[in-house]
């Protein structure tokens, strides 16, 4: 650990509560359109439509797009299975909704654990999301970032290996001087082949209350803590 110098973070549901933020901004949307779907079933519909959208980007089926296109893609599918016809709703109201991934809540323990962090560590985001949406989310929830790389900068999206390399490389450091921070067993275990540290932080509650996945550390990562403050105990911070 004494080797680590920089905390690279997963951020859709590791740093913020993307569920419930989605579910919050589209309940009004859902009201005033007449869609009677319950909003966090909403949230989990459009977040089910994310890694197959960035899947054909890994394949190659393709070329490199912004997640802001991808959820907006998938927002109008998601209407469309919802009974809607997003063609009749007015483009700006489609677009509003789709920027609410740039206004997600953090966890109760993510900003002031990120501060504590960054007191000894650089800290970064390494997510799927763009740089504009990472940045917007930062400066509304007030996230710490010492610099905002998204996925554009890597033109990668994980697990693909060269988004954790990339954003190593960028950073100027080797993969063995970065530490991974993830709720999700995948992603630390892409992470972990790539030679990054890993740490697992649990939040049980990302999918809902009755969540079966990502409950405990799926392998022996180098840090297992429950919070962002346990992972600054845990790393020796102040």
């Amino acid at each position: 650990m004494s080797d680590i110098r920089a905390l690279l973070f997963d951020v859709f549901g590791t740093v913020v509560d993307w569920r419930g933020g989605i579910a919050r901004e589209a309940a009004p949307f859902l009201a005033r359109h007449g869609i009677a779907m319950d909003p966090h079933v909403f949230a989990d519909a459009w977040r089910a439509r994310y890694q197959p959208a960035m899947q054909a980007v890994r394949s190659g089926a393709r070329p490199f797009a912004r997640l802001d296109t991808l959820h907006r893609e998938n927002l109008d599918a998601v209407l469309r299975d919802a009974g809607a016809d997003p063609a009749r709703i007015p483009v700006a109201e489609l677009d509003a909704l789709n920027r609410a991934w740039h206004r997600l809540d953090p966890w109760p323990d993510s900003v002031a654990g990120l501060t504590r962090l960054k007191s000894r560590f650089v800290i970064a985001p390494l997510s799927n999301g763009n740089v504009a949406l990472l940045l917007n989310m930062a400066k509304r929830a007030g996230l710490p970032w010492d610099a905002i790389l998204g996925a554009e900068v890597a033109q990668a999206y994980k697990p693909q290996p060269e988004a954790y390399l990339r954003t190593a490389e960028i950073l100027g450091l080797p993969p063995s001087a970065c530490m991974m921070v993830a709720a999700h067993n995948d992603d630390l275990a892409a992470a972990g082949r790539c030679g990054l540290a890993t740490a697992f932080v649990a939040r049980p509650t990302e999918h809902g209350p009755s969540q079966t996945t990502d409950l405990a550390p799926a392998e022996r990562w180098d840090v297992v803590a429950t919070d962002f403050n346990d992972l600054a105990d845990r790393l020796g911070c102040a």
